[in-house]
């Protein structure tokens, strides 16, 4: 059977489908429900949103987040496109979250898609901002630190580390991105100066593993264990006119453990 054939054949049976659905009305909406039913399950959502599946079932398409949001960063999903249709959503390299200390989007909205116990902006956590270490300017020993200069954040969400270099007497300064306070707000996106972002904003899903419960940091609180490690208050300085051994008294440093 002809290319021609197999196409005009589809095209029937697709209509015979969209007249069950009351015609070409039903015909379009079908296609619609099928490209929901493949939309992409990630996106950048305003601050404050659901985890994905809750926000699509709470969501009402209504646009008011869009319409309330200042610089009107934010976008509906169009038809044909990868996310759910009339969903809000913001691309940081054309316009970032600025983080507005009011979150006015989240106040529009009607049906808790953005959830009010979002208090303070600095706790919204709309994705992750990624390094690409390999196209990053800094990392390759040139002076950047744009991202690290441009965000809200500075000194927490993104730090600077020094890395020495083999052949030269002058140390890169690199940046680092911390998840426990990056917001995802992309303003770092947006500054790159590379002509494909070399830092992006991803959804967590996408970029954090999760280390599992079975795993006992026993270093990041106290047991019976790290308690006998400890320096007793009385022995934190040594008496008055006696030497304090080299090595001092971190007894995970002497010989005799």
């Amino acid at each position: 059977m002809s290319e021609s054939n197999v196409s005009r054949r589809d095209f029937l049976v697709r209509m015979a489908q969209g007249a069950a659905l009351a015609g070409t009305g039903g015909l379009l909406w079908d296609h619609l429900l099928r490209q929901e039913a493949r939309a992409h399950p990630y996106a950048l959502r305003p601050p404050g949103a659901l985890t994905e599946n809750d926000f699509n079932a709470a969501c009402i398409k209504c646009g008011q987040c869009v319409i309330d949001c200042p610089p009107l960063i934010l976008k509906l999903a169009p038809a044909g496109g990868d996310l759910p249709i009339g969903t809000p959503y913001f691309e940081p390299r054309t316009g970032p979250c600025v983080m507005c200390p009011d979150i006015p989007c989240m106040k529009a909205c009607p049906t808790g898609a953005l959830s009010t116990e979002l208090k303070r902006i600095e706790d919204a956590r709309m994705g992750l901002a990624v390094i690409d270490i390999e196209n990053c300017l800094s990392w390759k020993g040139l002076r950047c630190e744009i991202c690290h200069r441009e965000c809200p954040l500075k000194g927490k969400a993104i730090t600077l580390e020094t890395h020495p270099r083999q052949l030269s007497k002058h140390a890169m300064f690199v940046p680092l991105v911390h998840s426990d306070a990056c917001t995802g707000c992309g303003i770092c996106e947006k500054a790159c100066p590379t002509e494909e972002s070399a830092i992006r904003i991803l959804p967590h899903k996408l970029v954090q593993g999760r280390i599992g419960e079975h795993y006992r940091l026993g270093w990041t609180f106290d047991t019976e264990i790290t308690q006998e490690y400890k320096v007793a208050p009385d022995a934190a300085a040594p008496a008055a006119g006696k030497k304090e051994p080299a090595g001092g008294l971190d007894y995970l440093n002497t010989g005799d453990l």
